[in-house]
């Protein structure tokens, strides 16, 4: 009896709902999805340039740097037009000359929420944010290409720095959010691809070194504010 009556109230709210949406000539986007979704980030590297071109490796490009993750959405009905979900991302780029490296990574993960637009019909154009955390890693490397056991211990008290391997590890961790502007176009019901983009603030940012020691002096500017691109590809079910 509790189904039979649950079942009727769907078809009440659905049916008054389609109804009162005619009026004012949309309905109300629905679906849910997820997929594959490459974002290309724009951080400002200018100071890392700085320390690299005098360690003796290349500088990194100012044009960005292409990061790798998955999305997923759902619309939760509740409130129409309104969809949940989240993304990861992650990537990295190095510069190296001889037995030296620097490489420099950053990606994040968020929860999302995104309002569609219900009067634009057969594509997805939603406004939204992401809130979640991310991190910057900088890892320098500088090595003379022979390793073994006992060497690797050695190496941290050696006087002779001509026969040491040395490597550092620098972790900027962060919380961020991010208003963004998506634009799902649907190939079929059940695939879509994305183009859109947003700009990434961070806050409460703090950099550590090796073993989660503080570390001081580090620039202001290298951080993980940015504008981004984010293309995809989701598979799900559209109804926009």
């Amino acid at each position: 009896m509790k189904i039979k009556a649950l079942v009727l109230f769907f078809f009440l709210y659905i049916t008054s709902f389609s109804q009162s949406a005619s009026q004012v000539g949309w309905v109300s986007k629905f679906g849910l999805a997820g997929g594959f979704t490459p974002v290309y980030l724009f951080p400002n590297v200018d100071d890392l340039n700085i320390v690299a071109k005098d360690f003796g490796v290349g500088e990194f490009s100012t044009s960005g740097i292409l990061t790798y993750g998955g999305a997923g959405y759902a619309y939760i009905m509740l409130i129409d037009n309104v969809r949940l979900g989240g993304m990861g991302f992650g990537g990295s780029t190095s510069q190296s000359s001889g037995g030296k490296e620097v490489e420099y990574g950053i990606g994040g993960g968020a929860f999302s929420i995104e309002y569609t637009f219900p009067q634009i019909k057969r594509i997805a154009v939603s406004l939204g944010l992401l809130m979640g955390a991310g991190s910057i890693d900088i890892n320098i490397f500088e090595n003379n290409g022979r390793f073994n056991w006992n060497d690797t211990w050695t190496d941290f008290s050696s006087p002779d720095k001509n026969l040491t391997n040395n490597s550092r590890s620098l972790t900027n961790s962060y919380w961020m959010f991010s208003p963004t502007l998506n634009v799902d176009i649907p190939i079929t019901r059940f695939l879509a691809v994305r183009v859109g983009g947003g700009y990434q603030l961070t806050f409460g940012d703090e950099w550590e070194v090796d073993n989660s020691q503080k570390i001081s002096g580090v620039p202001s500017d290298l951080n993980g504010n940015s504008f981004f691109i984010q293309t995809g590809l989701f598979l799900g079910f559209f109804a926009f």
